[in-house]
């Protein structure tokens, strides 16, 4: 229930949500320092690779167990399959992709604007490609025997 005090604002003046007043300092509206608006897709990319991933970690903590007390010869067949092969290079790109989207949102959070904001965003995604290209490399000599 709105008090008298808005309805004779919206009688004088107009509808009040039209004139919301803006906090920021003009230095603030200059800088644009803002919203970027797109933490909504960032939201949903983060929640989907993060479901992705725990049901490929699932595959993969069975195939594990599976394989406890196997000798080499039948690990490396298991592993070698294209199915199996296809989805541990699933559940790596998952993975390291929700990892860099959380570590992106950390770091946007807590280091200030600037040079070395920056350099951690960079450095983060090359951490994540790097290392999903060694575990690619890993799985790809295993399924090609070489």
């Amino acid at each position: 229930m709105r008090n008298l005090g808005y309805w004779i604002w919206v009688v004088l003046i107009g509808d009040g949500e039209k004139y919301e007043k803006d906090f920021r300092t003009e230095f603030g509206k200059v800088r644009g320092f803002g919203s970027a608006h797109e933490g909504t897709g960032h939201f949903w990319l983060e929640n989907l690779t993060g479901f992705t991933s725990v049901l490929l970690w699932i595959f993969f903590i069975v195939l594990v167990i599976s394989l406890v007390g196997e000798g080499y010869d039948v690990i490396y067949a298991r592993l070698s399959h294209p199915i199996v092969a296809v989805l541990m290079g699933l559940m790596t790109f998952s993975s390291l992709y929700y990892m860099k989207l959380g570590m992106q949102v950390v770091i946007e959070d807590y280091i200030p604007h600037g040079n070395l904001r920056i350099l951690f965003l960079v450095l983060n995604t090359l951490f994540c490609c790097v290392l999903g290209g060694f575990i690619i490399f890993a799985l790809l000599k295993i399924v090609l025997g070489v």
